[in-house]
């Protein structure tokens, strides 16, 4: 069965334009990737965990700050790799210079004996709708398209 989770596409608006906060996924692994490397927060759904309540818990661990406010269905999609992603979006804004959340330990450099700890996210940044379609993993671009869509509507 294919992993789930669920997320959060955080966006602010300033007059007419609309920006939509992506992160980089940290680790070695990530290191030199940039295009379509990037995702919204997210993360695994725990066992009876319904989705926005992952998505809430995902982004309090990825950026150290609980979102508040309502949260508004973006669907569900399929990535490359099987997983389904339930993503939401919510207003509001955050300093991407002031993020702190968990790491996770890896034995690195491979087969070295050695542990190292890596955060999950290793930045944030606020990009255009276009921008961020450059950015983000190509399985979530859905979730840009569709909160442009819910923003059109009268």
């Amino acid at each position: 069965m294919a992993a789930e989770s669920a997320g959060i596409l955080l966006y602010k608006r300033s007059g007419r334009e609309l920006s939509v906060l992506l992160v980089h996924p940290g680790g070695p692994f990530w290191r030199n990737k940039d295009d379509g490397a990037w995702t919204i927060p997210k993360g695994e759904r725990g066992v009876g965990e319904d989705a926005e309540t992952t998505a809430r818990r995902e982004f309090a661990e990825e950026l150290g700050t609980t979102p508040t406010g309502e949260l508004i269905p973006l669907g569900r999609i399929r990535q490359r790799g099987g997983k389904q992603v339930d993503g939401f979006a919510l207003e509001g804004d955050l300093d991407v210079e002031r993020i702190s959340g968990n790491s996770f330990e890896i034995e690195w450099p491979p087969r070295s004996g050695r542990r190292q700890s890596f955060p999950e996210v290793d930045r944030a940044a606020w990009f255009s709708p276009d921008e961020a379609r450059q950015k983000i993993n190509v399985g979530q671009r859905p979730f840009i398209d569709r909160l442009e869509a819910l923003r059109t509507k009268p």
